[in-house]
């Protein structure tokens, strides 16, 4: 995957690229996209991680996270379901 970035340093990622991660269509993302759906973070390494950086990107309860080194090349990355919390259920004797 090709990352970039823009003149203020913000990451650029290919929107087709990160459809396919999730298993969608590039026009299903686009649109999830607009309507402020899909939520980002950058995280910068610190200590023994100086010098990468981990982006995240989840749409609903699926994360596709991806670590970079100082050259903004993808080291690895996953996709991952996220679990709601458990369901606590207060039972009245």
């Amino acid at each position: 995957m090709q990352i970039e970035r823009d003149g203020k340093g913000d990451f650029i990622l290919d929107p087709a690229e990160i459809a396919r991660r999730f298993g969608l269509a590039p026009q299903d993302f686009r649109r999830q996209q607009a309507q402020g759906l899909v939520k980002s973070t950058v995280e910068v390494g610190e200590g023994e991680d100086a010098g990468t950086s981990r982006l995240s990107l989840r749409i609903g309860n699926r994360i596709w996270r991806a670590v970079l080194d100082g050259d903004d090349r993808v080291i690895r990355e996953e996709l991952n379901i996220a679990r709601g919390a458990p369901v606590r259920r207060d039972h009245k004797a």
